[in-house]
Parts: C-alpha cells; sequence; structure tokens
C-alpha cells in the first residue's frame, strides 16, 4: 500500500510527502547503525547491496497512512555483531528519523535479516610473492 497520504492541510494548500520519501529516510537511518553491512533486496531481489551504493532505499518496504507509517527493512549484518543489538538499533533509529523528519507516528518496525557479511581477506600484495617466471 504505497500512496501518497494527505499529510497535512494548512491555510496554504496540502502537505504531501512521497512513500519513497520514507523509503529514503529508512534506508539512510539503517546504513547509520554499526554492524549494517548492507541492504537486501529480499529474496526475491537475490542480489544484496553493500554500502556505498547509491540506491539507499533498496530493501525498504512501506505503508503510509493520513497520520502513521509502518516500514519493512531488509539488511545484511556484518560478521561479529550480535544480531538482536543491531536489529533493535535500527528500529529506533527508524522510527526516529522518520518522526522527527515527517511528524508521522512509526507503528512498526520490522528487522530483515537476510545474510551476514564476512571480512574478505585482504589480497596478498604482488611483491609479495615469489614470481613462477622471471
Amino acid at each position: 500500500m504505497n500512496m501518497i497520504a494527505e499529510y497535512e492541510k494548512t491555510d496554504m494548500g496540502t502537505i504531501q510527502i512521497a512513500p519513497e520519501v520514507i523509503e529514503v529516510i529508512a534506508g539512510l537511518a539503517t546504513i547509520e547503525v554499526e554492524g549494517i553491512a548492507g541492504m537486501s533486496g529480499g529474496l526475491a531481489g537475490g542480489i544484496a547491496e553493500l554500502l556505498g551504493k547509491k540506491n539507499v532505499a533498496k530493501g525498504v518496504k512501506v505503508e503510509v497512512g493520513q497520520k502513521e507509517a509502518a516500514v519493512d527493512v531488509s539488511v545484511i549484518v556484518q560478521y561479529g555483531f550480535k544480531i538482536p543489538e543491531v536489529a533493535n538499533h535500527v528500529q529506533e533509529n527508524i522510527k526516529r528519523s522518520i518522526e522527527i523528519m515527517t511528524g508521522l507516528t512509526v507503528v512498526e518496525v520490522n528487522v530483515h535479516v537476510h545474510d551476514v557479511h564476512l571480512k574478505t581477506e585482504e589480497k596478498v600484495d604482488s611483491d609479495d610473492q615469489t614470481q613462477r617466471v622471471k
């Protein structure tokens, strides 16, 4: 239910916030949390998007009503972090960010952990390796 909500009527007209705006806010709030390696498009998307990519709303779904919003976010957690703690921080940060920036009440934030990101070993410089052919 990604409809544009009628947010507030003023003397000058109506203020509307598109669901895509809420998705971006939630995405940015998610990647700010320590322990998040990236966003996931979910099982249907199949391809994970690690930090540094431009589409911060990837892996975020919202339902927006007149006064309330509900958020689902799919994430990849860095190996070594406690998943329940990271997920709790994501919930708190999303709720706070959306409520401060939009005035909407966030009634629900569901965090779906789709993967754990392992740190890859750094490649050894070619100078350190013995060459087979001279």
